[in-house]
């Protein structure tokens, strides 16, 4: 198995991904890009960034010295969201962006993104190429052509917050959010663009350590914010991951507003302005039921791919479709972002409470989301999920009995030892009754 999985290279840090890995991934890219003659007449350039995790320190500093040993010349914008960093890998015209990040993994845990110029994830072939020319001898630069390596003085972040507020067009003054920055990367942007738009904004989890990322708190963990958004009398909540490329929301009664809500709520309202292009929503097989009949009910048709943003992400920009995501709360507005973004989300959705003039519990019930369980599995040989007999025999069997009434979605991560579980059924009951059977099945025939 490559080095690269459906969101670049992620692992233990310092064990998996390590200082020496970081540096000679990025000689590597260096290496194809200059060979495919993205660096053809000026000095190459790169944006690095990374999320408040201990370990993003020194891979961020190994990533910027193979770069510049590698004669690219680097700005490290320090922590800022994913989403920022595809921004100002556009927005400064760079050759490549790098993001350190593990996304809403847990603290220990790192990761490698690689951007395009342009902002965009590299392609697969791309990263088998990286992977291929790891560590190879080469000809290194001496003198003035090596390259140099500056620190942002925190412009980048505000160019980042201007783009956001510019993307809705009313004040959010008089409304009260509530924000969890999940102690990760949105802490000092999240609040900040919500309050340049006009906004009352109660934060929670905004002081990173280096060590609290995704601890009990952010979109994984949204229980302190329902409280928050209760005890402060908040007209919405809205709740980020560690690199802020997701966001999910919480009405103000305390009730969490999921991604299939936010993206159902988004998509009505973009097909109102006329901006839903081809009035289409694009989707992953995770998303509920009620989000595809709440939508064939508004006039606008969704397409369904593989789980996992870049899969969303490609259907879209094959398409040219403007509104996609996941039920995890990855938002793509691709008027305005290259990847997820989940401060975008959050001002589009506090925008669409203003203009409505509803709260956002009513706007969201438009979705009705058939129930629904998830379940994970943990420390499984993901690989052995689609080859064994006993447990497709089972996930027959349990989709026999649902029948029309729902259905059962079985997959591995991309990421983790792990493979999740999902069934839709008629009632609560059913759907966790089944998705506990199966996810005992998956515990015993494919335990490591």
């Amino acid at each position: 198995m490559g080095l690269f999985g459906t969101d670049g290279v992620r692992g233990l840090a310092n064990r998996d991904v390590t200082a020496e890995l970081a540096l000679d991934l990025s000689v590597a890219a260096a290496h194809v890009l200059g060979s495919l003659g993205e660096f053809e007449g000026h000095r190459p350039r790169a944006v690095i960034g990374r999320d408040s995790r201990a370990s993003g320190e020194f891979l961020s500093a190994a990533v910027a010295a193979g770069l510049a040993s590698a004669g690219v010349d680097v700005v490290n914008v320090g922590v800022l969201p994913t989403p920022a960093v595809a921004f100002l890998t556009a927005s400064l015209d760079v050759d490549l962006g790098v993001m350190l990040s593990a996304s809403h993994n847990p603290m220990p845990d790192n990761g490698i993104k690689f951007l395009a110029r342009g902002g965009h994830k590299l392609d697969d072939e791309l990263e088998v190429a990286i992977e291929g020319r790891l560590r190879e001898d080469w000809e290194r630069p001496v003198g003035a052509a090596v390259g140099r390596i500056r620190m942002d003085n925190g412009q980048a972040g505000a160019d980042y917050v201007a783009h956001l507020v510019s993307t809705i067009d009313v004040s959010l003054a008089g409304l009260r959010i509530a924000v969890d920055c999940a102690n990760g990367a949105a802490s000092e942007v999240g609040p900040a663009a919500l309050r340049a738009a006009g906004a009352d904004v109660v934060v929670i989890n905004a002081s990173p350590d280096g060590r609290n990322i995704n601890e009990k708190c952010g979109s994984t963990h949204p229980e302190q914010l329902q409280a928050a958004v209760v005890a402060s009398g908040a007209d919405l909540g809205v709740a980020f991951d560690g690199d802020a490329d997701r966001c999910l929301a919480v009405d103000h009664t305390g009730a969490l507003v999921d991604g299939d809500q936010i993206l159902g709520t988004l998509a009505v309202a973009m097909r109102e302005r006329g901006t839903l292009t081809d009035d289409t929503l694009v989707v992953t097989v995770m998303s509920n039921l009620g989000l595809r009949l709440a939508m064939t009910a508004a006039g606008i048709r969704t397409i369904e791919t593989a789980v996992g943003d870049r899969y969303v992400l490609e259907e879209m920009r094959a398409g040219g479709y403007s509104l996609g995501g996941e039920q995890s709360g990855h938002v793509i507005l691709a008027q305005h972002a290259t990847t997820g973004d989940g401060v975008l989300t959050a001002l589009q959705l506090a925008a669409r409470v203003v203009g409505t003039g509803q709260k956002l519990e009513q706007l969201a019930s438009i979705v009705q989301r058939l129930p629904q369980t998830l379940v994970n599995v943990p420390r499984v040989d993901r690989a052995r999920a689609s080859t064994d007999e006993v447990l497709a025999d089972a996930v027959r069997a349990a989709t026999a009995e649902l029948g029309d009434t729902g259905r059962v979605l079985l997959r591995p991560s991309g990421t983790e030892p792990l493979v999740r579980v999902m069934v839709e059924a008629a009632s609560q009951d059913d759907a966790e009754r089944i998705a506990n059977g199966l996810a005992d099945v998956v515990r015993a025939r494919l335990a490591l």
